[in-house]
């Protein structure tokens, strides 16, 4: 039903997501567009790039008079660091460009650089790295506004906070009640919702800075208040799992998925890994004690928050280069060095959220369906009252 396409280079004029597929009516607000961008670019161990852009949604195309129209959205932001890389990124070939179009001959371990320029034949990689780069997911982030806007009118929710940095972990499950504090802070430092716990993170990221090297770490996405039923068991490519294993795993240096507590529950016996079943006869629901399952049982989504992780490799550009080649003469040379990030755990732990926000938009409007939000509406009120007559 949701279909995104996002354009733009990292040092290019702007960036630009389209989204298709909204039923008409979504209340959309700048604001809370720009606020999910601001999001983005928070976190200790951000690079200079994040002093530079003061990233703002300009929706031009699909929303009139702060709702949607059931037309293809389109959102540009611009970049504030492109005159500074105009010469060298011209959408014309021009006389003498060839002086300034700042070259990258020595491919970063770990980054597209290398396969990039195997794969498009180009002699450099600065036209890989430019699209490769995690600056794209600003325009992710600013399309999944949208759609958290949409399942906002159903109750639903989607945030994030950060597990782990490094060796440091969070031992406890975090509740809502926390993600939506952390979500509405002024200044957001690490994302974890324990302030010692951030500020044993705070040293393992401090540790990265002093020796130029780099740190990544787990960030996990919930969503709440999510009706059971959505995905479905029928279809491999349908189910709702391998749809938003695919979503955050997609999101730059994201590099393992987990759902639930999978990675526990592989090394346990069924009767610890299952969630038992119970019946509340006042409120007429299923409901579970345990949610190790992540809210996903079957390819579909149970009624209980669904969670999930991403897991999070250290990004790729060091101040210590690795070795590498270059690959103007083929000798051994140190990789290249672009302005760049030491830790981005929690901006990635923002860019999932739009990814799963997106994913289950999709999903629900694949369920209830709609070309207004009051059909859309009307579909979903008569599936909760069929799962009241259950």
């Amino acid at each position: 039903m949701l279909r995104l396409e996002t354009a733009g280079e990292s040092h290019g004029e702007c960036l630009i997501a389209v989204l298709s597929g909204l039923p008409a009516g979504v209340p959309v607000s700048i604001e809370a567009v720009d606020r999910e961008l601001w999001r983005r670019q928070q976190g200790y161990g951000r690079g200079g790039r994040m002093k530079i852009e003061k990233d703002h949604a300009e929706i031009v195309a699909g929303v009139r008079h702060s709702q949607t129209i059931g037309a293809p959205v389109a959102i540009l932001i611009r970049n504030r660091d492109w005159p500074n890389w105009a010469e060298a990124l011209p959408v014309e070939r021009t006389e003498g460009d060839e002086a300034a179009r700042r070259p990258v001959t020595r491919p970063r371990p770990g980054h597209a650089d290398l396969a990039g320029a195997l794969k498009y034949n180009f002699p450099e990689v600065r036209y890989v790295l430019e699209r490769a780069s995690a600056r794209e997911t600003a325009a992710r982030v600013a399309a999944g506004a949208l759609a958290k806007a949409l399942l906002e009118q159903f109750g639903i929710g989607v945030l994030s906070h950060v597990v782990a940095i490094g060796g440091v972990r969070l031992e406890r499950r975090a509740r809502w009640e926390e993600l939506v504090e952390l979500s509405r802070r002024e200044e957001i430092f690490l994302g974890c919702v324990d302030p010692d716990v951030e500020r044993r993170m705070k040293e393992v990221v401090d540790e990265a800075y002093r020796t130029g090297d780099t740190v990544g770490g787990v960030f996990e996405v919930v969503a709440h208040g999510v009706p059971p039923g959505l995905g479905s068991c029928a279809s491999w490519d349908r189910r709702l799992d391998g749809r938003l294993a695919q979503a955050v795993i997609s999101v730059q240096a994201v590099k393992g998925v987990e759902i639930g507590e999978a990675i526990e529950a592989a090394a346990s016996f069924g009767s610890r890994v299952q969630d038992p079943i119970r019946y509340d006869a006042e409120k007429r629901r299923f409901f579970r004690d345990s949610n190790r399952a992540g809210g996903i049982e079957g390819g579909m989504s149970n009624g209980e928050d669904i969670v999930i992780r991403g897991y999070l490799k250290p990004i790729s550009t060091l101040r210590r280069p690795l070795e590498s080649v270059d690959l103007a003469t083929r000798e051994p040379a140190a990789a290249a060095y672009e302005r760049s990030d030491v830790c981005v755990v929690p901006a990635a732990g923002v860019v999932a959220e739009a990814m799963v926000a997106l994913v289950l938009a999709d999903a629900f409007l694949e369920k209830f369906g709609g070309d207004s939000l009051g059909e859309t509406r009307r579909n979903y009120e008569g599936y909760r009252e069929q799962l009241r007559r259950y």
